[in-house]
């Protein structure tokens, strides 16, 4: 029989946003997660608002959509406003009623702005590893680092010579024709981005707008312990990955993986005066390899070898998932706090995926 298509809204619905998230949801286990994670920066919240003035939206709303944001792949803050008006999954998560409103896009977008000014994404990414460390889920002994190329937000037509400072024509879109032009990032630059620069991932391949995304990764759990942006240079992976080294601290030996295009000697170099041991790809294509027998021989290095393409999975899931297929930000700086919250929220899910695993 079919079924009536008019229905009567009804006046009053007992009903809050828990009661429409299922039981089983794997966010379920991610929340108690960061609601712990939040309780413990609360210090550094307070720190951050006068105690006078009209109430701003909480910085821990803005963390929460933050990664909402990352883990449902949402590109805009505005459609991150929209979305959570109607969807009760993200009210919940926000611990916000059903009848609360959203939150207006240019507010969020100015309170946003606030937790750059006091580092808070990378004290949250920084918090979430401190919980896994609790769990016992990473390693503190071997590790690997890899990079990748993210597109820019800027479009190929905003690439002009350095010194040219003469209005464009032509509107938003206008007609740009580079042909039998050489562009290089010495001589040319994007009015859009300025801190983009031009880059191709091989040979044959298109020349865009990029930044470098940088991880890295401890090999127990697949876990990103940093994460770095910098410019797309052609030493920006071996430059990000001594400083990572060197952020991540500690004095016991570590060991430290990474594909042939870190077979350089000045990169081994650099590893091995900080104590770590470069288990490092062998670069043996019309040229010597600087990782010898006295690397190779032993068991681990094979071990690491074959750990170091997990971080695959990370690079994997930020651009499918997280955003990094093209870049809503422009700036080095504002990337940075994605890049701190996608990380964060990648190894969110993986933590809780562990916790599923071995309830």
């Amino acid at each position: 029989m079919r079924g009536d298509a008019t229905q009567q809204a009804e006046m009053l619905v007992p009903m809050t946003p828990d009661s429409f998230v299922p039981a089983d949801h794997p966010i379920r286990v991610i929340k108690p997660i960061v609601d712990r994670v939040l309780r413990e920066l609360s210090p550094v919240f307070q720190e951050m608002y006068p105690a006078w003035g009209r109430p701003s939206i909480p910085p821990e709303h803005l963390l929460k959509a933050l990664l909402l944001k990352s883990l449902y792949s949402i590109r805009s803050e505005r459609q991150l406003c929209e979305r959570l008006h109607y969807d009760l999954l993200f009210k919940w998560f926000l611990d916000l009623n059903i009848t609360s409103p959203a939150f207006d896009p240019t507010s969020f977008t100015k309170n946003r702005d606030r937790l750059l000014e006091h580092d808070v994404a990378a004290r949250f990414f920084a918090a979430v590893l401190a919980e896994a460390r609790r769990r016992q889920l990473l390693s503190s002994e071997h590790f690997t680092v890899d990079g990748t190329l993210l597109e820019a937000w800027a479009s190929m037509k905003s690439v002009r010579p350095r010194d040219d400072d003469a209005p464009r024509g032509g509107g938003k879109n206008p007609t740009v024709d580079f042909r039998s032009t050489r562009r290089s990032n010495l001589t040319h630059a994007s009015s859009t981005d300025p801190d983009a620069r031009l880059a191709r991932k091989a040979d044959g391949q298109a020349t865009r707008l990029c930044y470098a995304g940088h991880a890295l990764m401890e090999n127990r759990n697949g876990l990103i312990t940093d994460i770095l942006i910098t410019q797309a240079t052609g030493m920006a992976e071996r430059e990000a990955a001594v400083e990572m080294v060197d952020r991540r601290g500690g004095t016991h030996r570590i060991t430290l993986g990474a594909d042939k295009g870190y077979d350089t000697q000045d990169f081994i170099a650099d590893l091995r005066a900080r104590e770590v041991t470069p288990h490092v790809a062998q670069h043996t294509n019309r040229r010597r390899s600087r990782i010898d027998a006295r690397t190779t021989r032993h068991p681990g290095y094979e071990e690491s070898q074959r750990k170091r393409k997990r971080v695959e999975e990370f690079f994997g899931w930020v651009k499918t998932v997280g955003g990094g297929r093209k870049l809503a930000f422009i700036g080095i700086v504002k990337n940075q706090l994605w890049a701190y919250m996608a990380a964060a929220a990648f190894n969110l899910v993986r933590i809780a995926n562990i916790a599923r695993a071995g309830a």
